[in-house]
């Protein structure tokens, strides 16, 4: 979809990049929101002290909440992927929440966004299993008794690979059907009275999606450190 009016795709035309802004607006984005959470992650750690004060409060909920709920999920064992869970989550909320901000496009409705967070969720799900079972890990691709393997072990590739389609697809298209749906509205209705539900809307969507492609990710990596039954 053509957004009429991207504040930073303008501004690099301005500086003669033109083309490449407009060929990849979700890069740019990325960028974008790169630098909101080095930021605020600059801010949040600028004013750690033994006293919280009301920011640090704020991020201390935050960080916490999302640890205490991966712990209940994966147990404590998976604690130690907790800076790259966490950071999947942030990264995606705020990617799904900047669409909703005018002038501004979420990186998330570009399904090569999408697709590159998925292949970091396979590829750290792997690592995971070859770090905790080695190269028994391939156990979990054959079934319990060695007769079934050449049914189980192609089912067990195309359930693992689909999972990045899951990954990829489920995201892409609810941010970019809400990104469609604003844009008729806009459209249609005007700038402010009728797209507001969906804007609103749009912020429990924006949250919605980041907690399914984190739940789906840590559940993932849970798996991979499971024995093989």
């Amino acid at each position: 979809m053509e957004h009429p009016y991207l504040f930073f795709v303008k501004l690099f035309e301005l500086i003669g990049l033109g083309h490449f802004a407009h060929a990849y607006p979700h890069v740019i984005y990325s960028w974008v929101v790169m630098s909101i959470l080095i930021v605020l992650g600059v801010v949040a750690a600028k004013g750690v002290s033994m006293i919280p004060g009301k920011t640090q409060n704020i991020f201390e909920i935050i960080i916490s909440g999302i640890e205490e709920f991966m712990v209940d999920v994966v147990g404590e064992e998976g604690r130690w992927f907790f800076p790259l869970a966490a950071t999947i989550f942030i990264y995606i909320f705020v990617s799904n929440f900047i669409g909703l901000v005018p002038g501004f496009f979420p990186p998330t409705a570009s399904i090569n966004t999408t697709l590159s967070c998925a292949l970091v969720v396979f590829v750290v799900t792997h690592c995971i299993g070859f770090k905790y079972h080695g190269v028994k890990y391939i156990k979990h691709f054959l079934g319990p008794v060695w007769w079934m393997i050449p049914i189980i072990f192609p089912i067990e590739l195309i359930g693992h690979f689909a999972r990045v389609l899951s990954l990829t697809f489920r995201l892409f298209g609810n941010m970019m059907g809400h990104e469609l749906v604003l844009g008729i509205l806009f459209a249609l209705a005007g700038l402010f009275l009728a797209p507001l539900p969906i804007m609103a809307l749009g912020i429990f969507i924006a949250l919605v999606q980041a907690f399914v492609f984190f739940l789906l990710s840590i559940m993932y990596f849970s798996a991979a450190m499971e024995h093989a039954h």
